[in-house]
C-alpha cells in the first residue's frame, strides 16, 4: 500500500523515513524547493536526540550546527538571577535541548530517507485538496510551482501541512481555539566574539506590558518579543526606531547592537495558536502535528510533538499497511496514543500563559511569579519537574524495531 504525506516539516519527512524502513511506499510532498526558512522551531529536545540514537543515526546527527540551549534564569530583585529549569540533572546522555537550525534538521531526515528505496519527495509541489472515492479519502491533487496539476492516489492520506493545513480545511474538520493573550516577535541579533564563553541560559527580560526571551545561538542571539496580540499594526507603524528603543530599554544588554535590526523586515511575526481537533482522522486520511494541534512557543514543544506523532503514526500503521488495509479503527488508535501527552502540553502552555505571559502584558506584574521563584528556590527537585516535561514530554515514542539500525 501507498502512502502520500502532504507537508515535508519535521513530522512529515521523520513519517516518511521511518514508513519507508519499513518497506511502505511513500510520497511526501513539500510546496517549497529547500527549507530555508528563518525563525521556524529550532529546539530538539532529548526525547528527539534520544529517537536519533535508536534510528542509528546518533553520530551523523551530532555533527549537525547545534548548540545546547541552558536552563531558564529569571532575575529576581535582591536575590540575583534564580534556574527554573535543571535540565542536567535529567539522566545521561539526554539531559539537555539542543539548538538546531530547522532548514539543517529537514535536510538530514531527507538525506537519510532518500536512501530507502520506497521513499520519494516531490519539492515545490503543494497538496491542494482531496481525491474521494466510495467515501473515502484516496489520495491528494496537487499543484507544482511551475502550474502543473495532477493527481497522486494512495491508501492513506496523512496531512502534516501545519497549523493553516490545506487538506484539514479540505476535508471540512474545524479545530477547537483556545485564547492566547500574545503574539511573538522574532529576529536576531549579533554575538560579539567575547561573549561565546557565556552561558547559554533561556534568559527573558520583564517589562510593564512586554516580555523577550533571548536564545544563544552559536554566533548570534535570538530574540523573541511578547506583547499583546493584536499588535502586529501598531508595531509596525511606530516603525523600527522605536521597535529598537523598546528592546533597548527591556534589554539593556543588547542596546549597542539593536541598531543591526534595518527596519521592520527584519522582525518576524508569528501569529500563535493553540487548538487542537477532537477528531484527527476520516476514511484513508490522519492529520498530525500542527495540522491536528498548533501549539503555543511555550516550553518549545512543537516540532517534538509533531515527531513524536510520526513516530507513534508509523509504529502502529506500518504493520497495516503492509497487509494492505488500513481502517479508521487503525487510525483512530493513532490518535488516541498521542491525545493525553497533547492534552498535557497544551494544559501545561495555557497555565503559563494564565500565570506567566497575562499579568505581564496586562501590566498587573512585572517579573515572574513570586510563587514559581519561591518554589525553584526552596524546593528540593522541583527544577526537575518542568524539564522532564519539556525535555522528554509525558509520553516519549522509542523507534518500532523495523526502523532501526546500527549506528554508522
Amino acid at each position: 500500500m501507498s502512502v502520500v504525506i502532504s507537508g515535508g516539516g519535521p513530522a512529515g519527512m521523520m513519517l516518511g523515513l521511518m514508513l519507508a524502513r519499513a518497506g511502505v511506499e511513500v510520497t511526501v510532498l513539500e510546496k517549497h524547493g529547500d527549507f530555508l526558512r528563518d525563525f521556524r522551531g529550532d529546539t530538539v529536545h532529548a526525547s528527539t536526540v534520544r529517537l536519533m540514537d535508536e534510528l542509528g543515526l546518533g553520530r551523523e546527527f551530532a555533527k549537525l550546527p547545534q548548540s545546547r540551549l541552558g536552563n531558564m534564569v529569571v532575575p529576581v530583585p535582591g536575590v540575583g538571577d534564580v534556574a527554573l529549569s535543571a535540565f542536567e540533572k535529567l539522566p545521561a546522555p539526554y539531559n539537555y535541548i539542543a539548538m538546531i537550525p530547522q532548514w539543517d534538521l529537514l535536510d538530514f531526515l531527507l538525506r537519510q530517507a532518500k536512501q530507502e528505496p520506497s521513499f520519494t519527495v516531490r519539492m515545490n509541489t503543494e497538496a491542494t485538496g482531496l481525491i474521494r472515492e466510495g467515501g473515502r479519502v484516496a489520495g491528494v491533487r496537487y499543484r507544482t510551482r511551475d502550474g502543473e496539476e495532477g493527481e497522486i492516489r494512495a491508501a492513506l492520506t496523512v496531512a502534516a501541512d501545519g497549523r493553516h493545513s490545506v487538506l484539514r480545511r479540505e476535508a471540512g474538520l474545524v479545530p477547537e481555539e483556545f485564547p492566547v493573550p500574545f503574539d511573538t516577535w522574532w529576529f536576531r541579533l549579533p554575538r560579539h566574539a567575547e561573549e561565546q564563553g557565556v552561558p547559554p541560559n533561556l534568559a527573558p527580560a520583564f517589562g510593564r506590558g512586554e516580555l523577550a526571551i533571548s536564545l544563544t545561538r552559536e554566533d548570534y542571539f535570538q530574540i523573541a518579543y511578547f506583547t499583546a496580540k493584536g499588535s502586529d499594526a501598531r508595531l509596525r507603524a511606530e516603525g523600527i526606531e522605536r521597535f529598537r528603543a523598546r528592546i533597548a530599554r527591556l534589554m539593556p544588554r543588547y542596546a549597542d547592537r539593536v541598531d543591526q535590526l534595518a527596519g521592520m523586515d527584519d522582525v518576524h511575526l508569528l501569529d500563535v495558536r493553540l487548538n487542537r481537533l477532537h477528531r484527527w482522522y476520516a476514511d484513508g486520511l490522519l492529520l498530525i502535528g500542527d495540522a491536528a494541534h498548533a501549539m503555543s512557543p511555550a516550553g518549545g514543544v512543537g516540532i517534538n510533538l509533531a515527531i513524536q506523532d510520526a513516530v507513534a503514526t508509523a509504529a502502529l500503521l506500518a504493520e497495516p499497511l503492509r497487509r494492505g488495509r488500513v481502517t479508521e479503527a487503525d487510525l483512530a488508535r493513532v490518535q488516541r496514543r498521542r491525545w493525553l501527552p497533547m492534552v498535557v502540553i497544551q494544559r501545561m502552555q495555557r497555565l503559563l500563559h494564565e500565570v506567566m505571559f497575562a499579568p505581564v502584558l496586562a501590566g498587573r506584574r512585572v517579573g515572574p511569579p513570586t510563587r514559581l521563584v519561591l518554589l525553584a528556590r526552596f524546593v528540593p527537585g522541583f527544577r526537575q519537574i518542568p524539564s522532564r516535561l519539556i525535555a522528554l514530554g509525558p509520553r516519549p515514542e522509542h523507534a518500532p524495531a523495523f526502523a532501526r539500525r546500527a549506528s554508522a
